[in-house]
């Protein structure tokens, strides 16, 4: 039987891109839809017709532009997104992932990248059915990508509960930041990368938010990440 094809949207207001990307992820086997603007985006989202599995949105669209439609779109949709920006600043970058992006790449880049990180997306949204991972009162479920928190469901982005997965198998343990790049973003990690540090400061604040029995994240300079487990250890 074939596999349905994955559906990835572009909002990118650059038209000759568009065109160049939707040839060749069509060539790779994609089905591609195009919007040229922030409210084209989040009207093909509210379509359940055609609702993408990955999203690419440009930073720098006319109108509401690709941070404002981040923000929006997260409140609704944790499909994953992949940032593209012409500027390059590595304060568009924080804030992108800060809003909720799961990777970001810089104008120019190779489409043959950019292929790469929309596949290593796609896997990590789409795993195998291990089983369930437990550390306190924290409650992972890797085949259907759900955390449930004192039995509350926990709104996280794929990077997000990607992350919170790989740190949870190896409770108590030191994760270093390059086999999170790796296992989480499904990538190597970069000179100057901040990504999985901003990943991990919105899902600090969440899982705080969320219980005070929850396991802590905590950083150890020059080695990693620990998350730790609550009073009464791991269940």
């Amino acid at each position: 039987m074939n596999k349905t094809p994955n559906r990835i949207l572009i909002a990118d207001d650059d038209r000759e891109l568009c065109r160049l990307l939707q040839d060749y992820l069509g060539r790779e086997g994609f089905e591609v839809d195009v919007v040229h603007d922030g409210n084209g985006a989040l009207d093909r989202l509210a379509d359940p017709s055609r609702r993408p599995d990955l999203m690419i949105l440009d930073v720098t669209m006319p109108g509401r532009d690709g941070l404002q439609t981040l923000s929006e779109l997260r409140a609704r949709h944790g499909l994953p997104v992949i940032m593209l920006s012409a500027r390059g600043e590595p304060v568009d970058r924080v804030v992108g992932l800060e809003l909720g992006a799961d990777d970001y790449l810089s104008k120019p880049c190779l489409p043959r990248e950019l292929l790469a990180r929309i596949r290593a997306r796609l896997r990590q949204s789409s795993p195998a059915l291990p089983p369930a991972v437990q550390v306190g009162p924290l409650r992972l479920f890797p085949g259907e990508r759900r955390a449930l928190l004192n039995a509350a469901e926990l709104e996280l982005t794929g990077a997000e509960f990607s992350l919170l997965l790989a740190l949870a198998q190896r409770a108590g343990q030191v994760v270093d930041k390059a086999l999170l790049t790796r296992e989480a973003l499904g990538r190597e990690i970069e000179r100057f990368d901040r990504s999985v540090d901003v990943h991990l400061s919105r899902l600090r604040r969440k899982l705080a938010d969320a219980s005070p029995q929850a396991p802590r994240i905590e950083a150890i300079r020059g080695a990693g990440y620990q998350l730790i487990l609550p009073a009464g250890g791991l269940q």
